[in-house]
């Protein structure tokens, strides 16, 4: 069981904080993850990781983990049934109301994201600039997509809900994954389509995971390769980016007090 949850302290234990303490807020989504994952799929992993990481690093950092936030900005599944996105203002406003609240009720100042979901990235990339400028927040973002499948010139790229996101999920949440409907999940992809569409450095397009040129049944992967012991590795390398993130933040809070 997950000790440091601020959510399970009283109000007078919120003393326990300090402003070196690092607080972890996990941000999902709540959208299509094909026949096989649950609409959940990214707030579960982006809990878990988190679960996960104040485990390992709690005492050494001293963590102490948010409550989630399940939805994020969808709008690449919005064509699936159950997709729920919030709008880029509303999301904007939510994370901005949080971190003054944050500021305003706790004495905590270092912030680590654990963000489950791709399309949340652009967005507290620039949040992270603005938590700093305007709330003294010391803030990062740990993305679990680009950490699971980071980008290689050879095969096709692990998108969505494919082989490392459903080993993932096998790993932290076996009971919530259809294996018998994965099966037939290994349809091969264009390839240079799905680069271009989603990968192209030099254009972002309003891409869809319903688009049959770069998806089948919402995946852009290959989930029918997927397996338990793939996820377990999987957490472990997250595990080694979060404790070396975690260093990182902490030492640029130092930076910058420094005159």
């Amino acid at each position: 069981m997950n000790g440091r949850l601020v959510g399970s302290l009283t109000f007078e234990e919120i003393a326990r904080l300090s402003e070196r303490s690092v607080l972890l807020l996990p941000i999902g989504s709540m959208e299509q993850h094909g026949p096989h994952l649950p609409l959940d799929t990214d707030a579960i992993l982006a809990q878990a990781l988190a679960e996960a990481i104040a485990g390992r690093f709690g005492e050494t950092f001293d963590i102490w983990q948010l409550p989630s936030l399940p939805f994020g900005l969808s709008g690449e599944h919005a064509w699936a049934s159950g997709t729920l996105s919030l709008s880029i203002s509303g999301m904007t406003a939510l994370m901005r109301e949080l971190a003054r609240e944050i500021v305003r009720s706790l004495p905590a100042r270092n912030l680590m994201i654990v963000n489950g979901h791709g399309g949340n990235r652009g967005l507290l990339e620039l949040l992270n600039y603005e938590f700093k400028a305007d709330f003294q927040l010391n803030a990062c973002a740990l993305h679990i997509g680009a950490l699971m499948s980071p980008m290689t010139d050879a095969g096709l790229p692990e998108i969505h809900a494919g082989r490392d996101e459903t080993s993932l999920m096998l790993a932290l949440a076996p009971d919530q994954v259809r294996c018998e409907c994965s099966a037939g999940l290994g349809k091969p992809l264009d390839d240079a389509e799905v680069r271009a569409t989603i990968l192209d450095p030099g254009v972002s397009w309003p891409w869809s995971s319903g688009d049959p040129r770069i998806a089948h049944r919402g995946v852009i992967g290959d989930a029918a390769e997927a397996s338990a012991d793939h996820g377990r590795a999987i957490l472990e390398r997250l595990l080694d980016a979060a404790g070396a993130t975690l260093q990182r933040l902490l030492l640029n809070q130092e930076f910058v007090r420094a005159p």
